[in-house]
């Protein structure tokens, strides 16, 4: 038989042990409350930080309605899409992609941009992106093509002049975004429906956060000026090596832009590749790292200004492989008026545009 007072005290210790549960239980449950909301401050923080890092610029109100006209796609939803969620966008689109060879800020400086009074446009790329959003054509413009640049709206209220016989990549130097857009809709009379432009340390940053890229020359590259040396052959290359690719042009080919145009398109489908081999979802930290070089790197129009607009962007586009994007160069020929400058290739140039709309 147990004596009462032993009841006593048994009682008393569970109703110690029940206490000290209860108080490890509440204070579990502080420290998880704690977690959770610095966790949703981080989030807060980080998405934050993410949607700031992009700069934009107004271009659809600064052309006004001296533009070539929208493409009309017919309403579908994309297959990404859930019957429950927002259907992401699957319409045809056409988007000016252009690699600024700005010296602004340290990183950029040190990586070999232009000069300090300003910039040029030292790749430019139109990617069209087939209805359904599962086909894409990357069109390259060489930069040294001779086109005739349109009045550009300044940021100051004024306008440029014409200017006949003047090189491609001028038109960023003079007019910056808008006027890129403006040159490149007249030189195709295709409309833009986004811009986005990257510089040269955002480029970098990219590619060593994804890891590096894989890329196949088909030659030996010996460039000083890029100070590029590579034996033909695979290469795994880091940002600084594949920002030197893309830019090398006196070690391949004739030295011309033209042999750095195939180089450039390369790039492009390796870093599709690495992108698509790269489980982000799966990796926080590296998918921050992506985010934040890709972000704090970019200018776009004001419809891609935000993150969420660029993650609807990228989603709409998950059925869109490496090897379902085309590269092409825009037909040239050398400039009757220059050997050392090419115009558009009449009418294969005027065909291929027609066929992007």
């Amino acid at each position: 038989m147990t004596s009462e007072d032993e009841h006593g005290d048994g009682n008393e210790d569970a109703a110690r042990r029940g206490g000290r549960r209860r108080g490890l239980l509440k204070a579990a449950g502080i420290a998880l409350a704690g977690v959770l909301v610095l966790s949703a401050a981080g989030a807060s923080w980080a998405y934050w930080h993410l949607n700031d890092n992009i700069k934009s610029v107004d271009i659809n109100s600064a052309l006004g309605d001296d533009r070539p006209a929208r493409a009309v796609s017919t309403p579908s939803v994309s297959a990404s899409a859930s019957a429950a969620a927002t259907p992401l966008p699957s319409g045809a689109l056409n988007i000016l992609v252009l690699g600024s060879d700005s010296r602004s800020g340290k990183a950029n400086a040190k990586l070999g941009g232009g000069s300090s009074s300003g910039a040029r446009s030292d790749t430019a790329m139109v990617v069209h992106i087939d209805e359904g959003r599962t086909t894409a054509t990357v069109v390259s413009i060489p930069r040294d093509t001779l086109v005739t640049r349109p009045s550009c709206p300044t940021s100051s209220g004024g306008t440029t002049s014409v200017a006949y016989q003047a090189m491609f990549n001028s038109a960023y130097s003079v007019g910056g975004p808008v006027c890129a857009v403006k040159t490149v809709e007249s030189l195709t009379d295709v409309r833009m429906d986004h811009y986005i432009e990257i510089d040269f340390s955002g480029f970098a940053d990219l590619v060593d956060a994804l890891g590096g890229v894989t890329v196949t020359t088909d030659e030996d590259i010996d460039d000083d000026k890029s100070h590029l040396h590579l034996t033909a052959g695979e290469h795994h290359l880091d940002g600084t090596k594949a920002l030197a690719l893309a830019r090398t042009r006196h070690g391949v080919g004739d030295g011309s832009d033209l042999g750095r145009i195939g180089l450039q398109q390369k790039l492009v489908k390796a870093l599709l590749k690495q992108i698509a081999s790269t489980d982000l979802l799966t990796d926080p930290t590296k998918l921050y790292k992506v985010a934040n070089a890709v972000t704090g790197s970019l200018t776009t129009d004001t419809g891609l200004d935000s993150l969420g607009e660029l993650m609807k962007l990228g989603q709409s586009l998950k059925g869109l492989s490496s090897e379902d994007v085309k590269t092409v160069m825009m037909p040239v020929v050398t400039a009757p008026s220059d050997h050392n400058r090419v115009v558009a290739n009449e009418p294969e140039a005027s065909e291929l545009w027609a066929s992007l709309k």
